[in-house]
């Protein structure tokens, strides 16, 4: 039977069944809390032993990762798009309404209108709060009064990339994907420093010819490691704004990294390690095929992986070998697990908020 406007007779992959596991690195759950429903993947932020999580519906929260007791709690008024990023004071999320809240240990302290979408959770360092919006701009504000402080506006595309993009510092240089490139930001005034190409567009239309670098980036020193969507990985040295290397890779989801392997997930699901040197292929496993993957997480010896089933996978950094399989509510993981004070903190599509700790 011939696929037709009705669908087509080809069935999806099934996912890989998931083996017994033998728990080489044992972990306990130490804690439940709960914000409201993730209906898009928002990244939470870590300072010390405090994580800052968003739900979709409006709600932020400050938790202590080591209890999962709220230190404060705030509700916004308005479905939250992209979020949360914090300095361990501000924190700041991006509105479906194109504004950027900021909050004080939970108090709104501004509002700012954007002139386009934005799907990356802000980035709070130095007083200063920076967003990077769908028009390829990246927007400076003062972190306590909201004011627009510069703007640095890129050519933007007829498609962008409704995903989380990429945004941190390093040293004095803030480090933003624009397109398929890493580009280092003077953060005082928004002057380019350096562009290194992850990926170039490719193809002759407009959807073939997207090209985004996606959150979330693995970073060892000054050097920075991340995925074009769909396209491929790469890692750049962000002092010198050089190119070290990239390899073809094809999937949706960001990077991390050690000190000598950079872990993805692909898009059929494979579980990939490259060679942080000089990105040569140094395993991959099939274990998790079609399974809907996260971002990876470096904890200890593990990487920690979420699924579309709620369960954390914790493989060797080493081989991919499974190391141990953590249960959440049995909705999807919402984004990539985070390590605060030695707990491994994940979130869930339905809200649930879960702390395991190591035995």
């Amino acid at each position: 039977m011939v696929g037709g406007w009705f669908g087509s007779s080809s069935k999806k992959p099934q996912p890989a069944e998931l083996q017994p596991v033998v728990a080489l690195v044992p972990a306990r759950l130490a804690w439940t809390a709960r914000i409201g429903d993730v209906a898009f993947p928002l990244e939470g932020a870590v300072t010390g032993d405090t994580v800052v999580l968003a739900g979709t519906d409006g709600t932020v929260a400050a938790l202590d990762a080591r209890t999962g007791r709220d230190r404060w709690r705030a509700v916004i008024g308005t479905p939250i798009a992209a979020g949360v990023g914090s300095d361990g004071r501000i924190a700041a999320v991006v509105t479906r309404a194109n504004e950027v809240v900021a909050l004080d240990n939970g108090r709104e302290i501004w509002r700012q209108k954007l002139a386009a979408q934005g799907f990356t959770a802000p980035f709070v360092a130095g007083g200063r709060v920076f967003v990077l919006a769908a028009d390829r701009s990246v927007n400076a504000f003062d972190g306590q009064t909201g004011r627009r402080l510069w703007t640095q506006q890129r050519p933007s595309e007829p498609l962008v990339l409704r995903q989380s993009g990429v945004m941190l510092a390093v040293g004095d240089t803030l480090v933003v994907g624009l397109a398929g490139r890493l580009t280092g930001l003077n953060p005082l005034n928004g002057s380019i420093r350096w562009e290194a190409p992850i990926a170039s567009p490719r193809g002759i239309n407009d959807v073939e010819r997207l090209v985004d670098l996606v959150g979330h980036t693995g970073r060892n020193g000054s050097t920075v490691c991340a995925r074009a969507f769909q396209a491929s990985v790469g890692c750049v040295d962000a002092q010198r704004g050089a190119l070290l290397w990239t390899k073809p890779a094809n999937a949706a989801q960001g990077v991390d990294s050690d000190d000598r392997f950079v872990f993805g997930t692909e898009g059929d699901g494979r579980v990939v390690a490259w060679r942080r040197a000089d990105g040569e292929n140094a395993w991959s496993t099939d274990r998790l095929r079609y399974r809907n993957l996260t971002s990876p997480l470096v904890v200890g010896r593990s990487i920690a992986i979420g699924d579309s089933a709620g369960f954390v996978h914790l493989l060797s950094r080493e081989d991919g070998s499974l190391l141990n399989r953590l249960t959440t509510d049995g909705s999807p993981v919402a984004a990539a697990p985070l390590l605060a004070a030695n707990t491994l903190v994940v979130v869930t599509r339905s809200g649930g908020v879960y702390g395991f700790s190591p035995e």
